[in-house]
């Protein structure tokens, strides 16, 4: 089901701590099976990933909306339950600073990050140039390249 990748995409997947934070991601092996989503249009978003992609791995909720961690997809979307999708990811790596949303709203080269315009999206892109300035706010991510190269 891979299918053929021009470029690495990046996206955002936002979680309740309380539910799934990235202590439990981390805890877990890395891996993990990326499911719950309802919204229609966080659905095409997952299903539009591809093998290697990045993925912010955001803490939403009322005590701290932050991304806090890098994860890459390890599985394409596949059928999860009745109606349900899900991909598979792997923590490579958690930020060596949090990037806040406050701080993220401050930054005038953010405007067009799509949490910004629809912040109840679960599951949004990210632009490339908005993908590198987050990792440049928060110090880059893991223990090895900023950009979480993995050799393709």
């Amino acid at each position: 089901m891979a299918r053929e990748k021009k470029q690495k995409q990046y996206w955002l997947l936002k979680t309740e701590p309380g539910e799934w934070s990235w202590e439990d991601q981390a805890a877990n092996g890395g891996l993990s099976k990326w499911d719950g989503v309802k919204n229609k249009q966080a659905q095409k978003n997952l299903k539009s990933m591809c093998l290697g992609d990045l993925c912010f791995f955001y803490h939403s909720g009322a005590k701290a909306r932050r991304v806090v961690g890098v994860v890459s997809v390890v599985r394409e979307w596949y059928p999860d339950g009745e109606d349900g999708i899900a991909v598979d990811v792997k923590a490579v790596g958690e930020m060596r600073a949090p990037v806040d949303l406050k701080e993220m709203k401050g930054d005038g080269g953010l405007k067009d990050f799509a949490l910004l315009r629809q912040p109840r999206l679960s599951v949004a892109p990210v632009p490339e140039k908005v993908w590198d300035r987050i990792c440049e706010l928060g110090g880059g991510f893991g223990d090895g390249e900023d950009e979480g190269d993995d050799g393709d």
